[in-house]
């Protein structure tokens, strides 16, 4: 399994936008042949602190989500926008 964990920090004042974004590519990513987990987390702490654990069949699933015209549209053309930081790392699963 596939595992991205990426990190989003919105400038300050726009959490709640890219919330309602990442609530909005929620179901086109879940809905990818490969993706088997898409789950968007809010900090607790600091509103416009997100992390995002996605789990995918393999490298290749991960891109093809890359490629998914949502993606683009969302993630891309509207949520990196508004970010101050973003960041990923990538993970294999160990045990369930």
């Amino acid at each position: 399994m596939y595992v991205v964990v990426a990190r989003f920090v919105a400038q300050a004042g726009s959490g709640d936008e890219v919330a309602a974004l990442l609530a909005e590519m929620t179901p086109f990513a879940t809905a990818e042949p490969g993706c088997h987990k898409y789950i968007i987390n809010r900090s607790t702490e600091d509103a416009n602190s997100f992390l995002l654990y996605e789990q995918y069949t393999d490298e290749a699933a991960f891109g093809a989500h890359r490629e998914n015209p949502e993606f683009q549209r969302i993630i891309i053309g509207q949520v990196v926008p508004l970010l101050a930081e973003r960041g990923r790392e990538i993970y294999e699963v160990v045990a369930e």
